[in-house]
């Protein structure tokens, strides 16, 4: 038995999220029915990041367990053939046994893009939050600041959250913009139920001008969903990739190594 590792992209518009439950198509669903399609058994996926409904990834990771004798490498190949045109294996490879992708320490980073004109434009409605409103972007970016190091983040958390602690840690906001696409990073070592999507929210409202960029401090202090802005739409938010800790530590291993 040996365990694969996928790095998986896809388009989130037709998908009630990634994790399998009984009200909608996943993400994680068809992945599986493809796999039993290739090995014949049917095969649990497990995904880092189980994005929501309409959330797209251009880096979610998962890994599945398998007794087939096929390189690990060669299942990206055998499953994009199987696969919907929204669903791609961008990578796949053989990790350790005991490699868990939720549970190693790991870096995600997410976009949310913003677009910011008069009308909005047909082809970019799936992959963008259209708002007409004026938007400060260095406001936006200052208010931003506040939110990178260790923070409690309960004003950032989702209704129905369950977990042990809402303290994170935010490594980089940043906002810029080009053109009429305003895109907002948020890079950290771990996210609560719509954390990113609230703070998207939230730094729109900054934008607007309905609070100054100091406003954010107190609402972080508030610890408190109601003192936040609006959770905002799905569409604009794309997991961009998840690099794990030990992989960091092989890249910078690397660089010494390649500088001697």
């Amino acid at each position: 038995m040996k365990r694969i590792k996928l790095t998986v992209a896809y388009d989130g518009t037709n998908y009630c999220g990634w994790q399998v439950q009984p009200n909608g198509i996943t993400v994680q669903e068809v992945l599986e029915r493809c796999l039993e399609d290739l090995t014949g058994k049917k095969t649990e996926i497990i995904g880092a990041s189980r994005t929501d409904a309409g959330v797209h990834a251009l880096g979610n990771v998962a890994v599945f367990d398998t007794d087939m004798r096929m390189p690990g490498e060669k299942f990206s190949f055998a499953l994009n053939q199987r696969l919907p045109e929204d669903i791609r294996i961008e990578k796949a490879e053989e990790v350790p046994g005991d490699f868990h992708p939720r549970y190693r320490e790991s870096e995600k980073t997410y976009v949310y893009r913003i677009l910011n004109r008069q009308f909005p434009i047909p082809t970019q409605r799936l992959y963008t939050h259209f708002t007409y409103v004026p938007l400060d972007i260095e406001k936006m970016a200052e208010a931003g600041h506040y939110l990178v190091g260790e923070h409690d983040f309960k004003s950032f958390c989702g209704a129905g959250a369950q977990v042990k602690t809402t303290v994170r840690r935010v490594q980089e906001v940043s906002v810029v913009r080009e053109d009429d696409l305003i895109t907002i990073k948020i890079r950290g070592k771990g996210f609560l139920y719509n954390m990113v999507r609230i703070i998207a929210g939230t730094l729109m409202e900054i934008g607007g001008g309905m609070y100054s960029p100091e406003h954010m401090k107190e609402i972080l202090e508030a610890r408190d969903r109601q003192a936040a802005g609006p959770t905002a739409p799905a569409r604009g938010l794309t997991l961009m990739g998840i690099r794990y800790l030990e992989e960091r530590r092989e890249s910078q291993d690397m660089e010494g190594v390649s500088g001697i």
